[in-house]
């Protein structure tokens, strides 16, 4: 991997309107837009051509996830005109178009595709369209393209503060090598969780077993939270016992802990590598490593 260098620009000069971001040799360029900006984009002819956007919109809770629209258009800013007439849900749109204007119709319905399945195996957000995007058929050489270009926009998308393309636990380091990268809680009731710090706070893996029943002193907040997750099949029972059917991350390894667990729990001081340090020690293991 090579590093990369990323242009933003702040088109009204203040944080948060409007943004443009490139990429260096990269013919692509994303715009990230308000909702409230969208008709002062009428300055911005480049938005008048063919790509393919993002709606995004945030969950009212805390619990539920955030939403997304993945659309394409030959004509971006008449098709976002429309979008603020007949979808209320999103608050920021994202937008990728080719600066050499070398994106056709076959193209952008082919990413259009790629990017709702992408997002469809992330499991990150909520997506609103009502089918399946079909995917064109393109040659080869159009495909690979095509695929690079993904790429970016993934990359890109990101940094613009969405993750809704990426995996849980894709960008850390493979478990196999580092085995002490892997926290355990064995406790009882049932509980046996397998999971690991991340950028976003705690990942607990899929097939990790929930404690059953919660103690009487299980606060309020979780119980609504453990609910949350079993009503949505993310925890399901399975041979008498409840199972974690995919890889979650919660916000805190404490949160983390405490579904795993059913009480109250210090995620620090409870989460242990197989050789038994707590995550505790561990990150002030790496701190102290880190300040050599």
């Amino acid at each position: 991997m090579f590093g990369k260098t990323i242009k933003l620009f702040l088109i009204d000069g203040i944080a948060n309107a409007r943004m443009s971001c490139e990429l260096s040799n990269w013919t692509g360029k994303a715009y990230k837009i308000p909702r409230n900006y969208i008709k002062k984009c009428v300055d911005r002819p480049e938005l008048e051509t063919t790509g393919v956007y993002m709606l995004f919109g945030k969950s009212s809770d805390t619990i539920s996830k955030n939403m997304i629209y993945i659309g394409e258009a030959e004509n971006i800013f008449k098709r976002l005109q429309q979008h603020l007439k007949e979808k209320d849900f999103w608050n920021e749109a994202v937008i990728f178009i080719s600066k050499d204007e070398n994106l056709n119709k076959a193209h952008i319905k082919y990413l259009e595709n790629r990017l709702h399945q992408t997002a469809t195996e992330a499991n990150r957000f909520e997506i609103l369209n009502n089918q399946t995007p079909t995917q064109s058929s393109i040659s080869e050489s159009e495909k690979a393209e095509m695929e690079e270009f993904l790429s970016n926009v993934t990359m890109l998308i990101n940094i613009l503060g969405y993750n809704v393309f990426e995996k849980i636990g894709s960008t850390n380091v493979k478990i196999v090598e580092i085995p002490d990268n892997i926290f355990e809680i064995k406790a009882t009731r049932g509980a046996d969780g397998k999971g690991k710090p991340s950028s976003e706070g705690f990942a607990v893996f899929k097939n990790s077993e929930i404690a059953d029943p919660v103690t009487n002193s299980y606060p309020k907040s979780m119980q609504i939270l453990r609910n949350k997750l079993l009503e949505e099949g993310k925890i399901e029972r399975t041979n008498e016992k409840l199972i974690l059917t995919e890889d979650y991350i919660f916000s805190s390894s404490s949160t983390a802990a405490m579904i795993v667990m059913g009480r109250s729990a210090n995620g620090l001081a409870e989460w242990k590598t197989s050789t038994g340090m707590t995550l505790q020690d561990f990150e002030n293991q790496e701190e102290t490593t880190n300040n050599k």
